[in-house]
């Protein structure tokens, strides 16, 4: 635990649950995307999310951490009106997730690439958040971290030909997490690792490189 834990983050608006954490949730989306461009966000608000978006920011500070702001950015309180500059479509939707977090969003996207996804994430207090679903695989991480995202097929050995590049490779990096999913045996799978360093950005070019990995990407600690 560290002091923003206690006193919560630096931001704008009125709450840390519901403008900090909101931001955050949509800064996963700006990450995952990578170099590519956003053109349209369709946002699912579940819970309290959904009764009091509007009063709290929470439509603005998703939206402004989706295109790239952060909690403490002054552009939060104009992210619509920057949106619409960008030409990025946005629409929200209060509609209840059920078993979700009493705090959660849902964002689907789409990028001028053709690339669409969703994360579904929930703000969980104090501005932090957890991330639960990426594309349907299900996932369990922070964002706190230095996170890194390998698809893969749901071969043996993959995951031991991934770890031991990081170890005999790029030795200084800790595992901090580690979490796998699967959408059904021999099929897709996703590891999630949680990283105590930011790793070099060759460690992604030798990862795609391996057999049976489809993608690699890293997020970088918000």
């Amino acid at each position: 635990m560290n002091i923003f834990n206690i006193i919560g983050p630096v931001m704008i608006g009125p709450s840390s649950s519901h403008t900090a954490g909101a931001c955050r949730i949509g800064a996963i989306v700006n990450k995952i995307v990578d170099n590519d461009v956003l053109t349209e966000v369709r946002i699912q608000l579940s819970g309290s999310f959904a009764r009091t978006y509007r009063g709290h920011g929470t439509d603005r500070a998703i939206l402004a951490g989706i295109m790239g702001f952060q909690s403490y950015s002054e552009e939060i309180r104009n992210a619509m009106e920057i949106a619409e500059e960008r030409g990025l479509k946005y629409e929200f939707i209060a509609e209840d997730i059920p078993g979700a977090h009493p705090n959660t969003a849902r964002i689907y996207f789409t990028c001028k690439s053709g690339k669409t996804g969703f994360v579904e994430g929930a703000s969980i207090g104090g501005g932090n958040i957890r991330v639960s679903n990426i594309d349907g695989m299900e996932v369990n991480f922070s964002g706190e971290n230095n996170t890194l995202f390998v698809l893969h097929k749901d071969t043996p050995g993959v995951i031991a030909n991934v770890t031991n590049l990081m170890y005999w490779r790029y030795g200084e990096l800790n595992i901090s997490g580690f979490h796998l999913s699967r959408k059904e045996r021999g099929g897709d799978a996703l590891m999630t690792l949680e990283l105590d360093e930011l790793p070099p950005e060759q460690l992604i070019t030798d990862l795609k490189k391996m057999d049976n990995i489809d993608n690699a990407l890293l997020i970088h600690a918000i």
